[in-house]
């Protein structure tokens, strides 16, 4: 039994340093499931299409999702300016990391965030209510009750954040953490 438990402890402790491996090398990435892995520092062309999809180029998903003081918000409210999309949870060490940042972004750049959380997989959420006030950040915080638009995001890590441009198109994909200074980057190549 205690050969299992070790076991056990020894795959997660591998799959926790590739994922921190993976999230440190943010300059990566992902356009769609049909779409390469791309660095953001290439000139590959962004082929805009008016598809309705989860790549780059793609109008993004619209959604509906209510704030935790209970008012909802569309994404499609949005359109005209660049939006930051990023989806996370508390028990995450990523997510909490790149919070600060989050924050710090709001208030020094023209560009909403809209911070997903990926409450079906919370405790409860008055733990998502807690960590938010005890922290003091100020962005809008959605709930994503039963994971529906995580899902149709398709979001296998945690955190992913979407840059989406003023006519709705994704134009950044990030798996894992980003800084501030990432997010300034990506920012303003939006238009």
């Amino acid at each position: 039994m205690k050969k299992v438990i070790f076991g056990l402890l020894l795959i997660a402790m591998i799959g926790y340093a590739l994922f921190e491996y993976i999230s440190t090398n943010s300059d990566k990435t992902v356009t769609s499931t049909n779409n390469p892995v791309v660095s953001s520092n290439t000139n590959i062309e962004n082929t805009e299409t008016n598809e309705v999809g989860i790549g780059r180029g793609n109008i993004a998903p619209d959604f509906s999702l209510e704030t935790l003081e209970g008012k909802v918000v569309s994404l499609s409210e949005f359109k005209g300016k660049k939006v930051f999309l990023n989806f996370w949870a508390t028990w995450c060490p990523p997510c909490r990391a790149e919070m600060p940042d989050i924050q710090k972004f709001s208030e020094d750049e023209d560009v909403v965030v809209l911070a997903i959380n990926l409450t079906h997989t919370e405790d409860s959420l008055l733990t998502v209510d807690n960590f938010i006030q005890d922290r003091g950040f100020t962005f809008p915080i959605l709930i994503d009750k039963n994971g529906e638009v995580a899902e149709q995001y398709r979001v296998q890590a945690y955190p992913t954040s979407y840059m989406i441009d003023s006519e709705g198109r994704i134009q950044y994909i990030a798996l894992g953490a980003m800084n501030y200074d990432l997010m300034v980057r990506e920012s303003e190549k939006l238009d």
